[in-house]
């Protein structure tokens, strides 16, 4: 894998996994489901304006995860001790951090708020927006219904070497946790690199379920564990090749998708 990611692979399984118990910490810690939701997107925040060098040092992101949570919680407990109750400005259980200007421009203790550049990627939120907005005709549906359902079936099968062989040598995938979950922060590029992503993405026990449904108009991938709904995955293709994977991650995003 290229980039700064190699190494870092994870399955979805892991990272809702991680994801849940924050959310349990924080709702433990602040005695708010609400809050906690604020808290976790708190803490996915300050991992995400941590450089590449400094994320690489980390040897345990759960680990770190857990103790930025707790800080953040500890930090409101005492907040809220010592605010007068009148004042709106200060987070409280009915006011979940992260709602007001100052809380979103809190920095990491001890270190400077670097915001995230701009991301050169498709902006998924737009339905993976492309640049041709001609309905395609019917023959290249097919072929692009064809080519998706082959990469269906390789994801399903967990095969890396049925996923190489769909995939284009220089194939691209993306991910869109939404700073949500621990998702890649990097595209990762070449087929080689992009199957074993997709594996490991999709190992796990039990296994994640894959199905074919329709995304954005054309045949996608819905991604599903323990019956819910976990992702949702758009590939692009060219000639009989699948070149580029898009996948959604991102809660928020996922609950406006209506998809069966």
């Amino acid at each position: 894998m290229t980039g700064p990611d190699a190494g870092a692979l994870a399955s979805l399984a892991e990272m809702l996994d991680e994801r849940r118990h924050l959310v349990d910490i924080a709702t433990w810690m602040f005695g708010s489901a609400a809050a906690a939701e604020e808290i976790v997107h708190e803490t996915y925040r300050r991992w995400y304006v941590l450089d590449d060098r400094e994320r690489a040092a980390i040897a345990l992101p759960r680990a770190w995860l857990t103790r930025v949570a707790g800080g953040i919680c500890l930090e409101l407990i005492a907040s809220n001790a010592a605010a007068v109750p009148s004042d709106p400005a200060l987070p409280t259980a009915s006011t979940p951090f992260g709602s007001t200007a100052e809380d979103r421009d809190a920095s990491v203790e001890g270190s400077p708020v670097r915001r995230p550049a701009p991301s050169s990627t498709p902006d998924l939120a737009e339905g993976w927006a492309r640049p041709v907005r001609d309905v395609p005709d019917r023959a290249m549906l097919r072929r692009h219904d064809r080519i998706a359902r082959r990469f269906a079936a390789a994801c399903g099968a967990g095969d890396t070497a049925a996923l190489m062989a769909v995939l284009a040598a220089d194939a691209i995938v993306v991910s869109d946790g939404g700073g949500e979950l621990r998702a890649a922060v990097h595209p990762t590029h070449g087929a080689d690199a992009v199957a074993r992503f997709i594996t490991a993405l999709l190992s796990g026990s039990p296994r994640t379920a894959v199905t074919v449904g329709s995304v954005n108009g054309r045949t996608g991938l819905v991604l599903r564990r323990e019956g819910r709904r976990v992702a949702v995955v758009s590939v692009s293709t060219a000639g009989d090749e699948v070149i580029a994977v898009w996948i959604v991650l991102n809660p928020a995003k996922l609950e406006g998708r209506h998809l069966p």
